[in-house]
């Protein structure tokens, strides 16, 4: 199976499958002397693990990262940073039936397709399970991004028709579903309370931002930074839209409407409004950077389903298992880590744009 691998200068592959013994990740090409501990790296997968709250599936994983390799006293050494997360709440009986069909919504009849055999438990590496490690390898591109004074943030910004009116940065963390809106959040429980009641998911989106981002970052024609974020976020399992900026409101508006008109202020140039979402030409230009992740209901419903099985036969269905009636509050801080991943990557893969910047470098 190829695609394991993100990245360039700053690199990381996933491996493990939900129901195996642990899933982990190794990441390369960090700084040596960066600060990381298992503690910082905690932090992130303690906010993606399941069991979290009844919005969550009731399996409970605590999650527990593991540095194996690449850090010592306190330290990465420049070696590569391997990563482990041990499964301790497999219950592979849950999905022993589904081997035999195609479950909606689900990779398993284009896994089929593509490699006529599958890891049925849990949806193997398709599942949400293999986003731990993408989590642990952002929470390390956060670090380094800290370093150097930028900062990413990703919240909830609506629920099936439930959308925040407000923002306030604390309460993404005082509710179950990361709304920075506490009414929002409250008008978005009570819907997916009924959303549950009928054996239902729902879908949502989460919106994403980052401060401080020097311009100059990306490039203009194949690897521009807007597309690098929008696959990166893409590549997680229930994103189905990205939008950057204004997004698809853009295609609505005027050119006078779109264009952010530039200025001068404290001797810098800035810009008066930020429609582009702090990319212009594939390139950042130094303002906020902003996207947004459109996400699926959670395909795994408790109601009855038409599908068919290996054998070609037209059966219906009812799933079992343990599952979350909405996937977007824990996909909020996967799609914080795939977004501080695409900027510590741009970072380090921009030093070398300039001449200039290798002749200080080298002090030459």
């Amino acid at each position: 199976m190829a695609g394991n691998t993100f990245g360039k200068q700053f690199r990381i592959t996933t491996w493990g499958e939900s129901h195996g013994k642990a899933l982990g990740v190794v990441v390369d090409g960090v700084p040596a002397g960066l600060p990381v501990s298992e503690e910082e790296i905690q932090r992130f997968l303690d906010r993606r693990k399941p069991g979290g709250s009844r919005f969550s599936t009731p399996r409970k994983e605590a999650d527990a990262v593991q540095i194996l390799s690449g850090v010592f006293e306190g330290r990465a050494t420049g070696t590569p940073i391997s990563l482990l997360i041990p499964n301790t709440s497999q219950r592979s009986s849950d999905y022993g039936e589904i081997a035999s069909y195609y479950r909606p919504g689900h990779a398993d009849y284009t896994y089929d397709a593509k490699y006529g055999f599958r890891d049925y438990r849990g949806g193997g590496r398709s599942s949400g399970r293999e986003t731990a490690g993408r989590v642990a390898a952002g929470a390390i591109a956060s670090l380094l991004l800290k370093q150097l004074g930028i900062r990413v943030c990703a919240y909830t910004k609506s629920i099936g028709p439930v959308a925040c009116e407000g923002f306030c940065e604390e309460e993404i963390a005082r509710n179950p579903l990361c709304m920075p809106d506490a009414d929002a959040a409250s008008r978005a429980e009570g819907f997916l309370e009924e959303c549950m009641k009928q054996s239902d998911s729902a879908g949502g989106v989460v919106e994403c931002f980052a401060d401080g981002v020097p311009a100059g970052l990306g490039d203009p024609v194949f690897d521009k930074l807007d597309a690098a974020l929008a696959g990166a976020v893409m590549s997680i399992g229930a994103v189905k839209a990205v939008e950057i900026g204004d997004g698809t409101a853009a295609a609505l508006a005027r050119g006078s409407e779109s264009n952010d008109p530039f200025r001068m202020e404290d001797g810098s140039v800035k810009k008066a409004s930020n429609h582009a979402g702090g990319i212009l030409g594939g390139i950042s230009d130094g303002s906020r950077i902003l996207l947004r992740a459109h996400i699926k209901p959670t395909p795994s419903i408790f109601s009855e389903q038409q599908t068919v099985n290996r054998n070609g036969e037209d059966i219906s269905i009812r799933i079992r298992g343990r599952h979350d009636p909405v996937i977007v509050p824990r996909a909020v801080v996967v799609v914080e880590a795939m977004t501080a991943l695409v900027l510590a990557d741009a970072l380090l893969s921009n030093m070398t744009a300039r001449l200039d910047g290798i002749k200080n470098f080298y002090r030459v």
